[in-house]
């Protein structure tokens, strides 16, 4: 069975960690968020893409949840010696793998290219796209008309309350990778990972041709919810939804890809959402999706795509 995940930050990876257990990792297939790339010291970082590969790899910071574990910093500290701003804190060996995305770039490669060439370098055989190859960067709208790059507002100030909105124009520029809208219309199922729906998820559909090849697949498509008890696990979720009118549930966020998905999975702690995101017309389930070990995420894995089976089978 062919999977398709589309997948951004670290409750994505740890999730397609469990997929890996339920199918072979050459039958999946995962398109990633690259609304956060950006340039660090002088080196193109693209963080979503790393963290699924890192996770995969089993070589992932398990602490901080990014970067490479056991990673060494002198690199950044001495920037910051020498009166750079070193807020983005970036490990020794992560800057390689930047610095080698950065040259293979200059050298005319894509990005799709480079991203293959770093995964196989850490021994992952899952096939990890990028969903556009040009800067497509998300930016943040805060109050008194502040604007900033996300990572700015994550990393830099903290991930501030004071969310008006989310700009996604340049992903609506953009143009899908090679490769992902064929993988999209060859899947047999399609999960959308229990990623922030508002900066990881929702810069990936707006890239032209992402959402309509989605809607226009016949493969069952399956949700996991990221908020649990009305929060997200990690990251400003919340914020960013409540800066663009979602209430912060497993209900809100369902609603956002109603119309989109066939089915939805929702933590215990929500049970009593139930029959809301049903009438949402939404095949859901209950389970526990808080992947406190790769035990749970696998068994999430296998929920996610039981459920997708039984939509597939029941048209």
């Amino acid at each position: 069975m062919s999977v398709l995940a589309l997948a951004g930050g670290v409750g994505a990876a740890r999730f397609l960690r469990g997929v890996v257990r339920a199918v072979s990792p050459t039958d999946l297939t995962v398109v990633v968020n690259t609304g956060d790339d950006r340039e660090f010291y002088g080196v193109h970082v693209s963080p979503d893409l790393d963290i699924v590969t890192y996770t995969l790899a089993g070589r992932i910071d398990r602490q901080r949840g990014y970067g490479l574990e056991g990673d060494g910093f002198r690199v950044v500290d001495a920037l910051a010696e020498l009166g750079h701003e070193t807020w983005f804190r970036l490990g020794d060996r992560d800057l390689a793998t930047s610095l080698h995305r950065t040259l293979r770039l200059r050298e005319g490669a894509g990005l799709t290219e480079v991203t293959r060439e770093v995964r196989r370098a850490h021994g992952v055989d899952v096939e990890i796209l990028p969903m556009c190859e040009e800067l497509a960067p998300t930016f943040v709208q805060l109050s008194a008309g502040r604007r900033v790059h996300f990572e700015e507002y994550l990393a830099r100030d903290g991930a501030p309350d004071d969310v008006q909105g989310v700009d996604l124009t340049t992903a609506a520029a953009a143009t899908a990778a090679p490769g992902v809208l064929d993988a999209i219309a060859g899947a047999d199922a399609i999960l959308i990972c229990p990623s922030n729906p508002v900066v990881s998820i929702g810069p990936i559909l707006q890239v032209p041709g992402v959402r309509e090849a989605l809607e226009a697949s016949p493969a069952p498509k399956v949700g996991i919810s990221p908020i649990i008890g009305g929060a997200p696990v990690k990251g400003p979720a919340d914020r960013l939804l409540r800066g663009i009118g979602v209430e912060v549930s497993a209900r809100g966020v369902a609603g956002l890809y109603a119309g989109l998905l066939d089915g939805w999975v929702i933590d215990e702690r929500d049970a009593a959402q139930r029959q809301d995101v049903e009438a949402l017309g939404l095949r859901c389930v209950v389970t526990d999706t808080l992947m406190r070990s790769p035990e749970v995420a696998h068994a999430l894995a296998d929920t996610a795509l039981g459920l997708a089976a039984g939509i597939g089978g029941a048209r």
